[in-house]
């Protein structure tokens, strides 16, 4: 008799749950009885919970399925609790380490009370994002086959996974004058996102010494912010690229609304595909969605679009040496996305003709940037999810939020290796054209 396609799956499920109760018999702790070492709470994950205690100095507790209680620090009252909801949950945290926890999360088996930036700290005090897994990394290669930036087609429908969610979403929590969705720029006396925006803006094209009537390339432009500024406090003439349809929409309205279609000019396409020749190059935050195999072509086309002389900055997160791109934002949040390191970002710019004329690190800078944006999503998230409660759901409210408060606490965590460079390059070796010193760049500022 043939099986049909509910009785194939009902038998996997079957399978499946077999697998599970099985292994339920191998994590199981101890008998109580038995003459092994006392009994941790959590058995298997309580003791990979319990190393994160041991590391860090932050008060937390633990609530495990079945009901036995962990606490790192028994006299001080814990800044957050980790409760598991099931058995299941655990299993997936000794399967899948940090990957399983935050799944865990995402899903409702396990949720995070009380002060969750805290959460994230802890765990990066203690490396649980380090641990290697090879079940993650095989799901990280799944991915890459998957999802990988080779295909323009698919590097497209990657971005609009993310930044198509509509610019009513963003302005809730991004800056108010630019929507600018990256690192800002914190210099001393700044007090809000706002201010650290405009000085990022200024800081890069302080930087290239852009000039009225010069022409420039914004690559991967968003919403315009800095097209916008360069035009007004600059007089140069931006052209805007972007792959996302959505914000080509919205941004093409809003150019229009202001009147600045001779002024401004956008174009739809790939990082690889830029059109034209400029005076000027800036690409901020754009490197991190080329793909793995694909960050020398999308340099070159960043050199491509500078004529000889012409200056530019490039501004993107990197590693310093050379790591896989964490999976959960791989999967959940940017799809196809991933981080170069310095090193292989700047061979690439020598590769395809560019000098490098200087490196700034501005990795503190994207931890205030984020702690902005999580408070503001934070403070927001009842009216973002009522624009849209199927999409904007508890889920995607729980991956976010762990987006925006975790990668603050990765851009804070004394032993992290991810940065933000921006670095400034010249097409071709610079000659007596800039100056000799960064003198003129913070008298600019003050």
């Amino acid at each position: 008799m043939a099986t049909t396609p509910e009785q194939a799956r009902q038998a996997q499920r079957q399978r499946v749950q077999g697998r599970l109760d099985r292994m339920d018999g191998l994590l199981a702790p101890p008998h109580p009885g038995s003459a092994s070492e006392p009994r941790q709470p959590g058995g298997m994950v309580g003791r990979r919970l319990a190393a994160i205690g041991g590391a860090t100095e932050i008060s937390f507790a633990v609530l495990f399925a079945d009901g036995t209680i962990y606490r790192n620090r028994p006299d001080t009252a814990p800044a957050f609790t980790l409760r598991f909801n099931s058995a299941a949950a655990e299993r997936r945290v000794v399967l899948f380490g940090h990957i399983g926890l935050l799944e865990g999360y995402f899903d409702g088996l396990i949720d995070i009370e009380g002060r969750f930036q805290l959460a994230a700290r802890a765990a990066f005090d203690a490396g649980f994002d380090d641990d290697p897994n090879a079940l993650v990394g095989l799901r990280n290669r799944w991915h890459e086959f998957r999802f990988s930036n080779r295909s323009i087609a698919q590097a497209k429908a990657n971005a609009r996974y993310h930044y198509g969610l509509g610019e009513p979403f963003y302005k809730l929590w991004l800056d108010r004058i630019g929507m600018m969705y990256t690192c800002a720029y914190w210099k001393e006396g700044t007090t809000t996102v706002e201010q650290a925006q405009q000085n990022k803006m200024d800081h890069v094209c302080r930087k290239v010494q852009l000039k009225a009537g010069e022409t420039f390339v914004d690559v991967g432009c968003g919403w315009g912010g800095l097209l916008f500024h360069a035009w007004e406090k600059y007089g140069a003439l931006g052209t805007g690229i972007n792959t996302t349809t959505e914000q080509v929409n919205e941004l093409r309205a809003e150019i229009a609304r202001r009147g600045l279609t001779d002024k401004i000019k956008l174009v739809e396409c790939d990082f690889r595909e830029i059109p034209g020749q400029y005076d000027k190059m800036l690409s901020i935050g754009t490197l991190e969605h080329a793909g793995r195999d694909q960050l020398f072509e999308v340099i070159r086309a960043h050199a491509d679009t500078l004529k000889p002389g012409g200056l530019g900055v490039i501004h993107f997160i990197g590693h310093v040496g050379t790591f896989q791109t964490e999976f959960y934002i791989r999967k959940h949040i940017f799809p196809g996305g991933w981080i170069p390191s310095l090193t292989e970002a700047m061979n690439a710019m020598e590769r395809c003709g560019l000098e490098v004329l200087d490196v700034e690190n501005l990795r503190r800078h994207y931890a205030l940037t984020l702690d902005a944006w999580g408070e503001r999503f934070e403070a927001n998230w009842k009216t973002i999810h009522a624009m849209d409660p199927k999409r904007f759901d508890e889920s995607f409210y729980r991956k976010w939020r762990t987006y925006l408060w975790a990668c603050a606490e990765m851009f804070r965590a004394r032993k992290g290796h991810t940065h933000l460079f921006q670095v400034l390059v010249s097409k071709g070796n610079i000659g007596g054209n800039y100056p000799m010193s960064r003198t003129f760049l913070y008298r600019a500022e003050s």
